[in-house]
């Protein structure tokens, strides 16, 4: 099996519904995102998927939230924009690019250095 992973950061606010604590107030963060794909097949250029090709959906999917009010975007009017719902939003925008021979397999956001939030399907 072969995995490969991308990242990416960028910076957005957001406020948490009904939440009794501090996070219930307009804040941001520096989210750091990665995206995981594995598969046991390789391409004729001994690769899962093309790094640029990665990269090219991810950004694409990321800059649509990058510095934006999360509780502004369709996605996260009706659900609260916690960090466990902002990576199963990416990986459900990420499923829609597929690749050949690499099955998405999670994604990870940090809020934080220490505390993050990983989404993925069994």
């Amino acid at each position: 099996m072969f995995e490969i992973s991308v990242e990416k950061t960028i910076a957005a606010a957001h406020r948490l519904f009904d939440y009794d604590g501090p996070c219930e107030a307009l804040h941001g963060h520096n989210y750091r995102v990665q995206v995981s794909y594995g598969g046991t097949e390789l391409d004729r250029y001994g690769m899962l998927a093309d790094f640029t090709d990665v990269k090219r959906v991810f950004h694409a999917v990321l800059d649509t939230l990058d510095h934006t009010y999360l509780n502004d975007l369709p996605p996260f009017r009706d659900v609260s924009p916690s960090a466990e719902n902002i990576a199963a939003y990416i990986f459900h925008e990420l499923k829609r690019h597929p690749f050949p021979r690499a099955k998405l397999l999670r994604v990870e956001v940090w809020e934080t250095p220490t505390q993050r939030a990983v989404y993925w399907e069994e």
